[in-house]
C-alpha cells in the first residue's frame, strides 16, 4: 500500500473499515528512509518540557514530510500538552505548522484548547540548533492509598459511578444512567454528584476522603476543560471550576483530589497488577487513557489520546468537537461501535444515544451476531495498530482496557483480536506487552474504586 509516496504493508485491516491508514505503521515505513533532524519540545506549567527528536525526508517527500510532521506536533501536543511549541530543523514546515495554529487554522481548535487549559495563547516557536530547550520532565506519585472511609466517584459522560471503600475493600457501588454533556445548566451536573457522593456515605459510618476521576484536563481539583461541561456557557465557567470542591463540602469538611480518568485508568491498573509501565484505556463515551511508569508515577502529561490522530485517512470520520479526521475518540469509544455498525449492515435508530446504540449492538453480539461480533473485531485491529504508534511514546508493558464498550463478549473480542495481529505484524511488541481485561464488575466500576485510593488521608 502507498499514501503521499510512501508504501507500507499491513498485512491485518479492520474488515469493516478497508481505507483505515494506521498512522503507526505508515510513520514507521516513512522513518526508514528519513535522513534529516527534526526535534519538537512541548512546554507546559512550571517550566515542564517534553523533547522528541525525529527526522523528515529529503524534501522531494514534501507532501509526506508535512504530514509526518504534522501529525506528530499533533500527537505531542494531545499526549504530552502545553502552551508553547518548539521546532527545530526545517523551517518551511515550521512555519506551516505554525499557520496552522493560528485563528483561522486547520487547528484552531487544538489552540483553543490549550488555551483553555493553561489560560494563555498557545506559541508556536521556530528555532534554530542554540535556542532549542532542552527536556524537564517531573513524574509524580499520585493514589495507591486505602485507609480509611473513602468515596470514589468516577464522572463519566453517560454514566456515573460511586464506590463507597472502607480500608481498601469496595463495601457498595454503583452505576447510573445521567447525561451532563446534554446540560447548559452545571446545576444538573453538581446535583448529580452531590447525589453520588451521598449514597456512597451514607453505606459507611464517616467519610474520610473524596476521590474523583473525571473526564478533562485538571489544575488542581479544577476542570479546565471537561467535555462533562461542553454545553455550559463560557460566562458561567466559574461554576464549572469549583464544582468538585462544593460538591466535597456538602458532604463535610473531607479531603477531596480530583484526577483525570484516564491517569486513574492507569493507576487502577497500577494497583490491581502491582507492577507499572502500565496505560489505561477506558473505551466509553471517548476514549479515556492514561500511563503509569515503572515505578507507578505519572507523567503530569495530558494523555488526552481521544485527540490525537489515529488514521490517516483523508475520508475518516470526522470528530464533531475538534473537528479533525482520524482521530482516537472515534476509533476505540461508543462512537465506533455506531461509526462501524452500517459497514456491518446494523441499523441503529438515530433516536438511540449513543450508549443505547452500544447496548443494541453487544446485545447482538452476546447473541452470537456475527456482524456484531464483527465490529469489535475491527475495534481489536484498530487497537493493534494504535499501540504500535502509543509505543513510540510511551514505554507500556501492560495494557489494560476498560469502559462500557470492554464489556461482555465484546471486550473479549476486542483483546484477542488484538493480540492476534499482535502476534502477526508486531513480534517484538507482543513479547513485551500484555494486553488484559480486568474481570467485569472491575472493568465497569474499576475507575471508581481506584479514584477512592487518591486523597492522602493521614
Amino acid at each position: 500500500m502507498k499514501y503521499l509516496d510512501i508504501t507500507y504493508s499491513v498485512k491485518n485491516m479492520p474488515a469493516l473499515d478497508p481505507g483505515f491508514i494506521p498512522f503507526g505503521v505508515w510513520a514507521r515505513a516513512y522513518l526508514a528512509e528519513a535522513t534529516r533532524p527534526f526535534r519538537i519540545a512541548v512546554e507546559r506549567d512550571h517550566g515542564k518540557i517534553t523533547v522528541y527528536e525525529t527526522r523528515l525526508r529529503e524534501e522531494k517527500f514534501a507532501a509526506a514530510n508535512m504530514r509526518f510532521a504534522e501529525r506528530l506536533v499533533k500527537m505531542l501536543l494531545w499526549s504530552a500538552g502545553g502552551f508553547r511549541i518548539y521546532l527545530q530543523g526545517d523551517d518551511t514546515i515550521a512555519a506551516q505548522i505554525r499557520d496552522a495554529y493560528r485563528p483561522g487554522g486547520a487547528r484552531e481548535f487544538d489552540a483553543g484548547f490549550e488555551f483553555d487549559m493553561f489560560e494563555r495563547p498557545l506559541e508556536v516557536i521556530i528555532c534554530g540548533e542554540t535556542n532549542f530547550p532542552a527536556a524537564n520532565e517531573s513524574p509524580i506519585r499520585v493514589g495507591g492509598h486505602t485507609n480509611g472511609c473513602r468515596i470514589g466517584f468516577d464522572a463519566g459522560g453517560s454514566d456515573r459511578k460511586a464506590s463507597a471503600v472502607i480500608d481498601g475493600q469496595t463495601v457498595y457501588s454503583e452505576e447510573v444512567i445521567w447525561h451532563p454533556k446534554t446540560s447548559e445548566d452545571p446545576q444538573y451536573q453538581y446535583d448529580g454528584i452531590v447525589a453520588a457522593f451521598k449514597t456512597a456515605a451514607s453505606k459507611m459510618p464517616r467519610v474520610d476522603g473524596i476521590g474523583v476521576s473525571s473526564a478533562g484536563t485538571f489544575v488542581g481539583n479544577v476542570p479546565m476543560v471537561s467535555s462533562l461541561f461542553i454545553k455550559v456557557p463560557r460566562e458561567r465557567r466559574e461554576e464549572v471550576k469549583t464544582i468538585y470542591d462544593r460538591a466535597a463540602k456538602e458532604i463535610g469538611d473531607v479531603p477531596i483530589v480530583v484526577a483525570n480518568d484516564g491517569d486513574v485508568t492507569a493507576l487502577a491498573g497500577y494497583m490491581s497488577l502491582g507492577t507499572g509501565c502500565v496505560m489505561g484505556l477506558a473505551m466509553g463515551t471517548s476514549e479515556a487513557v492514561g500511563y503509569v511508569d515503572a515505578e507507578g508515577n505519572i507523567l503530569g502529561w495530558f494523555n488526552e489520546l481521544a485527540f490525537a490522530p489515529v488514521d490517516l485517512n483523508e475520508h475518516a470520520m470526522r470528530d464533531e468537537w475538534s473537528g479533525d479526521l482520524g482521530v482516537g475518540c472515534k476509533y476505540f469509544s461508543q462512537d465506533a461501535v455506531a461509526k462501524l455498525a452500517p459497514a456491518a449492515g446494523i441499523a441503529l435508530s438515530e433516536h438511540l444515544t449513543p450508549a443505547e446504540k452500544l447496548k443494541e449492538v453487544q446485545k447482538l453480539a452476546e447473541g452470537g451476531n456475527p456482524y456484531a461480533l464483527a465490529i469489535f473485531d475491527s475495534i481489536g485491529v484498530y487497537l493493534a495498530h494504535t499501540l504500535s504508534l502509543y509505543e513510540m511514546f510511551y514505554d507500556i508493558r501492560n495494557l489494560l482496557v476498560l469502559g462500557r464498550v470492554a464489556s461482555g463478549i465484546g471486550g473479549e473480542r476486542i483483546v484477542s483480536e488484538c493480540q492476534r495481529v499482535l502476534n502477526e505484524e508486531y513480534p517484538e511488541l507482543s513479547r513485551k506487552l500484555r494486553v488484559m481485561l480486568p474481570d467485569e464488575n472491575f472493568r465497569r466500576v474499576g475507575q471508581s474504586m481506584a479514584a477512592a485510593s487518591l486523597p492522602d488521608i493521614r
